[in-house]
């Protein structure tokens, strides 16, 4: 190996490549030591320690941020994408079936509650009985049922603009027995 490529090497190991976080905090730690000691030459100590405790609260509020990364409802990030929506936890949907069925004109059974339901009975049906909903859904109205499919058919509106609580539980066994 060329001595050239030797140290490219030991930067790359060291600092890591370009685009990591190793990378990336490599950076910004050097383009902070460069500023304390720019301050400190220009405006003296004052400056110097004003420059410090700006890159210390700065650097606490990334940490804090990378930190929380891994949290799904942070609340700084995008939602999580589970079946293309966000992943309710069993409150939410305690609180989506709620509203659900005191909803009296179906808006919120056909905005939020039926698309829903439709993902998961197509995610249900292409696991367990290798049938895609939306491309087969004459095989998938014999698997879910009848009196149920016209509350799920992707190609018609449902029989009633209002979900009825009896219909909701057979539509969740249904689902469950699947």
């Amino acid at each position: 190996m060329k001595a050239p490529a030797r140290i490219r090497a030991l930067l790359d190991a060291a600092l890591g490549t370009p685009g990591s976080l190793r990378h990336s905090f490599a950076v910004l730690g050097t383009v902070a030591v460069a500023t304390e000691v720019l301050l400190a030459l220009a405006d003296g100590v004052p400056a110097a320690a004003t420059g410090l405790a700006l890159i210390t609260a700065g650097a606490l509020v990334l940490a804090r941020y990378v930190a929380g990364g891994a949290a799904q409802d942070s609340g700084h990030r995008e939602p999580v994408r589970l079946l293309n929506s966000r992943a309710p936890a069993l409150g939410g949907w305690r609180r989506i079936v709620a509203d659900t069925l005191a909803d009296e004109d179906g808006a919120h059974f056909a905005t939020v509650v039926r698309p829903r339901l439709q993902r998961l009975f197509a995610a249900r049906l292409a696991e367990r009985h290798g049938v895609a909903m939306y491309r087969n859904p004459r095989r998938a109205r014999s698997l879910v049922g009848a009196e149920l499919w016209p509350w799920i058919d992707p190609e018609a509106p449902p029989p009633l603009p209002a979900l009825p609580e009896p219909v909701l539980c057979s539509l969740l066994d249904r689902l469950e027995a699947l």
